[in-house]
């Protein structure tokens, strides 16, 4: 088979892609896809992946099984068409001989009641062939209706094979494979014994991230031993290449701008790790150089001029962020003399005066006078509508921006005159109605942006830089 090419926009190409999901959550689908990303990276095919969003943790996982970074597609956030440009141009431009997409939660599971927006709505938007993992431990030859259930229900998907896994024992798996083959017309190409050797920790947001995770390449390559060892990876090779051709979209190329001389500072470490590839590549396509800084082991705040703040789980080191007081002084002083600063839940909390956690209260930046406490159910989980209340340099007044939360935090604002930028026409945010504090040229707020969605962040942002790099006034009070 040969590797993709370019071709002009409106001809068909040849695009091999799978998306690998189960009827629930937690039965093996991130295991099969890192053990297919490791396997077929290692015979040197070029495989690429995708995450069906929201979700920073699984593509951490991806990038460190194939070496290729994750890229979400979000049919809720981004739109139909925007979520097949996306794949497209990401297969053609890498030149990937193979693309696999992993679902999340249930494969038909979504917001939408027709399932839009589900994983099986995503399979058929990309028509991607799917291999649907089937947790067998407590099965027997009823697990047949679980795949026929998956091929009734709509959207409707083609679901190319099936892989048991976590199987007890031999006559229970066999049991499992004829029923399916039999009365589903699917084929079993994977029979994965229990073994805890490829188990993936997880938590209240899924897995553990690679970084706290110590023996993550080992369960990687755990995971693609047995899928060697226990599937016919011949077959699914085959289901990737039985994909229809895709249409070639316009695709627009354009020059890479001089860098800016703009350096904005990153803070990624265990604690803040939660940021789409595209929102990075963005400021770089703006011009930017990025510094990658560590809150939890570093000692100073290098010479940038701005600072991009993500998510993570900063209360895991709030003892080391806290110690921390150099950084902290540090970015309190660049803020004051007008550095902007774009922050986003784990971000947020960080900036606010301080957080209690596990009993014990940690001073932080103090930024916002805001006090952080967690609780034991999410406050803000899911999809957010927000309407920007005001004109600052980050959001114009009347701006209508879409996004996603996921936290366990409440905040409680120590200054009643607190205001917020966005009012919040669905989701919780920080007080249920507002999110998005602005305090001069710093914005934060417990919504993930995307910046296929947001377009001009990454301009505004890299715009703010070079004015401060500039000495130019504080533009936002």
């Amino acid at each position: 088979m040969e590797d993709i090419r370019p071709a002009p926009p409106g001809m068909m190409t040849s695009v091999p892609r799978l998306m690998v999901s189960a009827p629930m959550k937690s039965s093996g689908k991130t295991t099969v896809s890192l053990g297919l990303l490791r396997y077929f990276s290692s015979q040197g095919r070029h495989i690429i992946s995708f995450k069906k969003g929201p979700d920073y943790i699984d593509p951490m996982w991806h990038r460190l099984a194939s070496g290729a970074s994750s890229a979400n597609l979000d049919p809720y956030l981004m739109g139909e068409k925007l979520c097949r440009k996306l794949f497209i141009e990401r297969c053609i431009r890498e030149n990937a001989a193979l693309s696999l997409v992993e679902g999340n939660h249930g494969l038909h599971d979504g917001m939408a009641f027709d399932g839009s927006d589900s994983s099986a709505g995503l399979a058929s938007q990309l028509d991607l062939p799917v291999l649907l993992v089937l947790d067998g431990r407590n099965a027997n030859r009823g697990i047949a209706s679980q795949v026929l259930g998956a091929q009734a229900m709509p959207p409707g998907v083609r679901i190319g094979g099936v892989i048991l896994n976590k199987v007890k024992k031999v006559r229970q798996a066999e049991k499992q494979r004829r029923a399916i083959e039999e009365y589903c017309g699917v084929p079993v190409l994977g029979i994965l014994p229990e073994d805890t050797a490829v188990a993936l920790p997880e938590r209240h947001l899924g897995l553990t991230t690679v970084h706290e995770q110590q023996d993550a390449l080992s369960i990687i390559d755990n995971a693609a031993r047995s899928i060697e060892a226990h599937c016919d990876v011949g077959a699914i090779e085959r289901l990737f290449e039985s994909a229809s051709q895709m249409e070639i979209p316009h695709m627009e190329y354009s020059a890479a701008r001089p860098p800016s001389g703009v350096r904005i500072g990153v803070f990624r470490d265990a604690a803040f790790c939660f940021y789409y590839p595209e929102n990075i590549e963005a400021l770089r396509e703006c011009g930017a150089e990025l510094v990658f800084i560590d809150a939890v082991g570093g000692d100073g705040l290098p010479d940038v001029h701005g600072v991009y703040l993500g998510g993570g789980f900063p209360e895991s080191f709030f003892g080391e962020l806290s110690a921390n007081t150099a950084l902290m002084r540090a970015l309190q002083q660049r803020v004051e003399e007008g550095m902007p600063v774009y922050a986003e839940c784990g971000g947020l909390i960080y900036l606010s005066r301080s957080a209690e956690y596990n009993g014990r209260r940690y001073p932080l930046v103090g930024i916002f006078p805001l006090d952080i406490s967690f609780h034991e159910r999410p406050v803000g989980h899911g999809y957010m509508e927000l309407r920007s209340t005001l004109s600052t340099p980050w959001f114009s007044k009347g701006e209508h921006v879409r996004a996603h939360e996921f936290h366990y935090a409440s905040a409680e604002a120590a200054d009643t005159g607190m205001s917020c930028l966005f009012e919040v026409q669905r989701g919780h945010g920080i007080t249920g109605v507002r999110d998005g504090m602005v305090y001069r040229n710093v914005f934060a707020s417990f919504a993930h942006l995307h910046v296929s969605v947001t377009p001009g962040w990454a301009e505004r942002f890299v715009g703010l830089g070079a004015a401060y790099r500039a000495g130019e006034t504080v533009l936002a009070e």
